[in-house]
């Protein structure tokens, strides 16, 4: 078996990361159906869950909330805004703004906020508000009408804290990178991305701390089939 490995350079204008440099996924979904794990599937788990695990987990895949926080023209710039920081720029993607926009609508929040900041809420309308009026200055009608290297530059610039929101932006993308990063690693398409075996209550882990068995990997935990460590090529090819 024998996968393309990615390019070690740095390239101007060149993604962190290639996915298409990994293997193709055969079992499960992942988003844009690449991953370390090609052949497993957390799903495939579900039976070992307990029953309300269970259908907690299978709603995130099956029963997507709809947009309710948001108005039109903010979803429209967000939804963009977290495939360009989850790297989604093509099917299947995990619908992260959704599950934002639920916690946002139902106010589950963390309960506490950054000093001058607003509630979360308003923090996410500012940002929309900064994305479409930075795609403005680079001569786009909104956010969502640019191409992916216009979105990325965009999305650079408010990284770095150089995105004019009228409020503070290094905190505005803390907050909104949070969330997005909790709803993305939420869903089991990015646990078989990752390999992640899922709830293991209430079967647990009984290899673990048990070096004597010869290895701690449950049989039921995915397997790792591509040999680039992630931190190494990052640190090899200048992207830290």
């Amino acid at each position: 078996m024998s996968f393309r490995e990615p390019h070690h350079l740095p390239r101007e204008g060149r993604d962190p990361a290639d996915p298409a440099g990994l293997p193709r996924q055969r079992r499960g979904v992942t988003p844009q159906m690449h991953g370390r794990y090609p052949d497993y599937d957390v799903l495939e788990q579900a039976r070992h869950w307990d029953e309300v695990t269970r259908r907690v987990v299978l709603d995130r895949v099956h029963n997507v909330p709809p947009i309710r926080f948001f108005g039109p023209d903010e979803a429209l710039a967000l939804e963009a805004f977290c495939d360009v920081v989850t790297h989604q720029d093509a099917d299947p993607r995990i619908p992260v703004l959704n599950y934002v926009d639920e916690g946002l609508h139902e106010g589950r929040l963390d309960g506490y906020r950054y000093e001058g900041l607003p509630d979360d809420g308003e923090t996410w309308r500012t940002v929309a508000s900064g994305l479409d009026e930075e795609a403005g200055r680079l001569g786009l009608a909104r956010f969502a009408d640019g191409d992916w290297d216009r979105r990325k530059e965009i999305v650079r610039r408010f990284a770095h804290g150089n995105l004019e929101l009228g409020i503070d932006c290094a905190h505005a993308w803390a907050v909104v990178t949070r969330m997005i990063l909790s709803a993305f690693y939420a869903h089991p398409w990015a646990w078989n991305e990752i390999g992640f075996g899922g709830p293991a209550y209430p079967r647990g882990y009984s290899r673990f701390g048990s070096p004597h068995l010869g290895s701690e990997t449950e049989e039921w935990e995915g397997e790792e089939a591509f040999a680039v460590d992630p931190v190494e090529d990052t640190v090899s090819r200048g992207l830290e």
